[in-house]
């Protein structure tokens, strides 16, 4: 019974690679760029993404509450949204990272 779970997964790994094979042009031309990346890299640069959108809302609402003109409230706002937004984001990636690896650590020899 356990080999039929194998091949069944393996099953499924073959069609997920014969979807992918399939992708539209311009998908395939941007696939070799996303190749070289590397997840770790991708990982590290969404990391700074949300890093540098919190900096920004913070950076926007000081100025805010120090009387800068050139600021507004809307400005502020949305920065502060699009902040939370894109961490909630990142938790939600950290929190399935850390659920498919407690699987595969469950995972019987």
């Amino acid at each position: 019974m356990n080999e039929i779970g194998i091949n069944n997964v393996l099953s499924q790994i073959r069609a997920m690679q014969a979807q992918t094979a399939q992708r539209p042009a311009g998908v395939a031309a941007a696939q070799p760029v996303a190749q070289k990346a590397g997840f770790d890299s991708v990982l590290k640069s969404a990391v700074e993404s949300v890093n540098q959108a919190q900096q920004d809302s913070s950076r926007l609402q000081t100025a805010f509450a120090m009387g800068d003109k050139s600021v507004d409230l809307a400005s502020v706002m949305v920065a502060g949204a699009k902040s939370q937004v894109q961490f909630k984001g990142m938790v939600e990636v950290r929190n399935r990272l850390v659920s498919a690896y407690q699987d595969i650590m469950n995972m019987p020899i």
